[in-house]
C-alpha cells in the first residue's frame, strides 16, 4: 500500500487572512449595501473568484474618487481593506470621505503584524534617519509600509542586493545616518538572517526590527523539515503570493520533486512511484477547503495509479528503451539512477559528456531526474548500462535545425579528427566540419584543434539522416569582417598598437594590428641604413608601433617604429659630451684613420694622427678591427652628426708630431654615422686622401 498524504499543521490561512475572510463573510451574510475590496482581499485566485460571484467588487486606487461620489449620492458602501494593508494616501482619502459621509464605511482588515511594520517605518524615518525594508518592492504590503515613511528609505529584495547597495556610493551616503531595518512579514527567514549579517558589518548600532510573522517562521520551518523527509512535496497557493513562493523555494531546495499547485485540478500531472512519501503545505492565503480538495484528489490519484506504479516497480528493461530515473548517488566516474525497476541504472562519465574534465558532482545531485537510453541490461548483475548523451543528442537535434534556420552561431568542443575533417559536439550532437571549413591550412594537421572550443555556423542539414555540417571558417570570416569595420571606423593618426610581424618584403614589414595589417617601411625600422627588414625584425616578432598615416579608401596604414628615444644620436648625446672618455670598438680601418663604434649606430673617427703619440704609416700598425680601446671625445658636430675621437689625448705628452695639410682636411670632413658595408658613406674620405 502507498503511504497516505501528510498535511502540515501550519498550512493554510494565517490569523490575518482568516480575520479578513471572516469579516467579509459576515458582511455578505448581512446583505447590507455594496461591498468592495481595495485590491485583492487575499492572494488566492479561487477565493477572489468566489467573492466576485457573491457580488463583491474589487477596486483600485483610481476608483476611490468614484466610490466617494457614489456614497455622497446616497449609496450604502462598505470598503474592506485587505490583510496586506493599503497605501497611506488612499487610506487617508477614504477615511476623510467616510467622516463626511456616513453611507461610506471602512472595514480595515490590515493584519496586526503588518500594521506593526507600518508604525516602525513611520517612526524610524525622517531627518537624520534611514529606513531599510527587506521585501518585494511591488508587493502591496511593501508598498503600503513604504508609504508610511516620512524621509529616506529603500526596499531591498535580498542579501545580494543589500550587499551591492552597501558598497555603492549612494548606499554609503545613506548608511551614515541612523539606520533601521525591518522585513516584510512573509520574508524568508534564512534570507533575513543573511541581510542582518551584512548590515551589522557596515553600520554602527543599527536598529533591527524582527518583523517576520511568527506564524510565517513556523510555517517555513515546518515545510523545510517535511521536504527533507519526503519524496514528493506539494505547495498549495497562488504564484502571486509572496509567502507561497517562498515556501516553494524552501521546499524545492530540500526536495527536488516539489510541485506548486493552485487547486486540485493540478494533481493529475504529478508523477508518482509506489514508495513515495508525500507531504502538503500551503501558503497563508490558501483556504483549508482547497487543501482538503487537494488531499482528496491526491489520494484518488495515488489509488488510480497504484496498480500501474506497482507494475513499474517490477518491470524489466530492454535495450533501446528510453527511461527516466532519479539520481541515487554520484561518483567521480559515473552516476546511479533509481529506475523503479529490478535493475539499477548506471551512466558512465563518457556517456554523459564529451568533456573528460567535467566534474559530475557539480552536474548532478541526489534526487535529480535524468532521462537516458538503455544500452545494455544485465539481469545477473542487476545493472542497466545507460547513455544520457544519446537522449540529449536526439532532443538537441531540433536545436541544431533551429540554429541552421535562424543563422545562429553555436559553440562546442572539437572531439575527433576524422577523414576529411573534424567532429564537433554541439549540445551532445556530433556535427561534421569539412577540412576546408576548419581554418586549418590545406594539408595541415587537423588533430591540432581537437579538444579546442570553437564557434561555428551550421551550413547544411540532412534532416532525414540527422546529419549536419558546420563551418568554423564562416564564423571567423564574419567576425574578422566585423572587427575590420570597427577598426577602420576608429583608426586615427597617432594611435599606438602592439602588433605582430606577419610578413617581410624588401621594402618593409607588415604588422598585424588585430585583424588589419599596417606597413612599417624599411626606412622606419632602423636609424641605421639597412638593406632588408630581416636585419631588424623577423616574422612572429611583437613590436610596438604608431600610426603615421591612414588611407581609409585604399585601406592602407603607414606605421612608424623608430622613435627619438631609440635614435642612436639621442642615446649618444644623453650619455656622452666633449672630453668624455669612452670604451669604443674599432669597426673599420682606413688610410687616414680608424672608425670606432661609441654606441650602436654612432661611430667616431680616430684620425691617424690621434691614434698614438708618434707618427705611423697606417692605422693597422696599432689597431685591428674588433679591438676595444679607450678614446677621448674631442669634438661633436650635432648638425652633421659627426664625432672626433683621440687615443693620443689620453697618453702622456710626447714630442709634437708634424701633420701635413691633407690629413687635417680629412679629419675635418670625417662623418660619424655610416655603414662600413656601404662605400658611398665614406667616398669623400677616399677622394680627399687621394688628393
Amino acid at each position: 500500500m502507498m503511504s497516505r498524504v501528510h498535511i502540515a499543521s501550519h498550512a493554510g490561512f494565517c490569523f490575518g487572512v482568516r480575520r479578513a475572510t471572516d469579516s467579509i463573510e459576515e458582511l455578505l451574510r448581512s446583505k447590507k449595501g455594496r461591498i468592495c475590496t481595495l485590491g485583492r482581499l487575499i492572494h488566492n485566485d479561487g477565493y477572489v473568484a468566489y467573492l466576485k460571484e457573491r457580488g463583491v467588487e474589487e477596486l483600485s486606487g483610481e476608483d476611490i474618487e468614484r466610490i466617494c461620489t457614489d456614497s455622497e449620492n446616497g449609496q450604502d458602501i462598505t470598503v474592506v481593506i485587505r490583510a496586506h494593508g493599503e497605501v497611506k494616501e488612499n487610506l487617508s482619502r477614504l477615511k476623510e470621505c467616510a467622516l463626511k459621509n456616513p453611507s461610506l464605511k471602512i472595514l480595515d482588515c490590515t493584519c496586526p503584524y503588518v500594521n506593526k511594520v507600518r508604525r516602525i517605518a513611520e517612526e524610524n524615518s525622517g531627518e537624520g534617519k534611514f529606513f531599510i525594508l527587506i521585501g518585494a518592492e511591488e508587493h502591496p504590503e511593501v508598498k503600503g509600509i513604504m508609504s508610511c515613511t516620512v524621509g529616506d528609505g529603500v526596499v531591498i529584495s535580498d542579501s545580494d542586493e543589500l550587499k551591492r547597495f552597501t558598497e555603492s556610493e549612494n548606499g554609503r551616503k545613506f548608511l551614515k545616518n541612523s539606520v533601521s531595518i525591518a522585513a516584510q512579514t512573509t520574508q524568508k527567514l534564512s534570507e533575513w538572517k543573511k541581510c542582518l549579517e551584512i548590515i551589522e558589518k557596515v553600520c554602527t548600532k543599527p536598529q533591527i526590527f524582527d518583523t517576520i510573522c511568527n506564524v510565517t517562521e513556523e510555517r517555513q520551518r515546518e515545510a523545510k523539515n517535511l521536504a527533507e523527509n519526503s519524496d514528493v512535496m506539494l505547495v498549495i497557493g497562488s504564484r502571486g503570493s509572496s509567502n507561497t513562493m517562498k515556501l516553494y523555494e524552501i521546499c524545492l531546495s530540500e526536495c527536488p520533486r516539489t510541485y506548486l499547485l493552485e487547486n486540485a485540478d493540478d494533481v493529475d500531472g504529478i508523477e508518482l512511484r509506489a514508495s513515495d512519501k508525500i507531504s502538503i503545505t500551503a501558503g497563508a492565503s490558501t483556504p483549508f477547503s482547497v487543501i482538503q480538495e487537494v488531499e482528496k484528489a491526491m489520494n484518488e490519484h495515488m489509488n488510480e495509479n497504484f496498480a500501474e506504479l506497482l507494475d513499474q516497480s517490477m518491470k524489466t528493461l530492454n535495450t533501446g528503451d528510453v527511461v527516466t530515473g532519479i539520481v541515487s548517488s554520484v561518483s567521480q566516474n559515473e552516476i546511479y539512477l533509481d529506475l523503479g525497476a529490478k535493475a539499477t541504472g548506471v551512466i558512465a562519465h563518457e556517456q554523459i559528456t564529451d568533456d573528460s574534465s567535467a566534474d559530475l558532482s557539480k552536474m548532478f545531485k541526489v534526487g535529480d531526474e535524468v532521462e537516458a537510453f538503455v544500452i545494455k541490461v544485465s539481469d545477473i548483475d542487476g545493472f542497466a548500462t545507460l547513455s544520457k548523451k544519446r537522449v540529449d543528442s536526439d532532443k538537441n537535434w531540433t536545436g541544431i535545425v533551429s540554429a541552421y534556420e535562424n543563422g545562429e552561431i553555436l559553440e562546442g568542443k572539437i572531439v575527433e579528427a576524422v577523414r576529411g575533417g573534424v567532429i564537433i559536439s554541439l549540445n551532445s550532437v556530433r556535427v561534421f566540419i569539412p577540412g576546408a571549413h576548419t581554418g586549418v591550412p590545406k594539408d595541415g594537421d587537423l588533430s591540432s584543434i581537437v579538444g579546442t572550443t570553437q564557434r561555428v555556423r551550421i551550413i547544411e542539414i540532412k534532416d532525414d539522416r540527422k546529419k549536419a555540417y558546420a563551418s568554423i571558417r564562416v564564423v571567423a570570416r564574419e567576425e574578422r569582417k566585423a572587427k575590420e569595420e570597427a577598426f577602420w571606423a576608429t583608426i586615427e593618426e597617432g594611435m599606438e598598437f602592439d602588433g605582430e610581424i606577419r610578413s617581410l618584403t624588401s621594402y618593409g614589414a607588415f604588422v598585424d594590428l588585430g585583424g588589419v595589417d599596417g606597413m612599417v617601411h624599411v626606412t622606419e625600422l632602423s636609424w641605421k641604413r639597412i638593406k632588408h627588414p630581416s636585419e631588424v625584425v623577423k616574422v612572429g616578432d611583437k613590436i610596438h608601433v604608431f600610426v603615421k598615416g591612414v588611407d581609409k579608401e585604399k585601406k592602407r596604414i603607414s606605421l612608424g617604429y623608430k622613435t627619438d628615444d631609440t635614435n642612436p644620436w639621442t642615446i649618444f648625446n644623453n650619455k656622452y659630451a666633449i672630453d668624455s672618455v669612452a670604451d669604443v670598438k674599432i669597426v673599420s680601418l682606413m688610410p687616414f684613420g680608424a672608425f670606432a663604434e661609441i654606441v650602436p649606430g654612432v661611430d667616431g673617427l680616430i684620425h691617424i694622427s690621434q691614434i698614438t703619440d708618434h707618427k705611423i704609416g697606417k692605422p693597422e700598425e696599432i689597431l685591428s678591427v674588433g679591438q676595444t680601446v679607450q678614446a677621448k671625445i674631442t669634438d661633436i658636430d650635432d648638425e652633421k652628426h659627426k664625432v672626433s675621437l683621440s687615443i693620443r689625448a689620453l697618453m702622456e705628452p710626447a714630442a709634437p708630431v708634424v701633420e701635413d695639410v691633407a690629413e687635417e682636411i680629412v679629419e675635418d670632413a670625417a662623418p660619424a654615422v655610416f655603414s662600413t658595408d656601404d662605400p658611398s658613406t665614406y667616398a669623400d674620405f677616399a677622394g680627399e686622401d687621394a688628393e
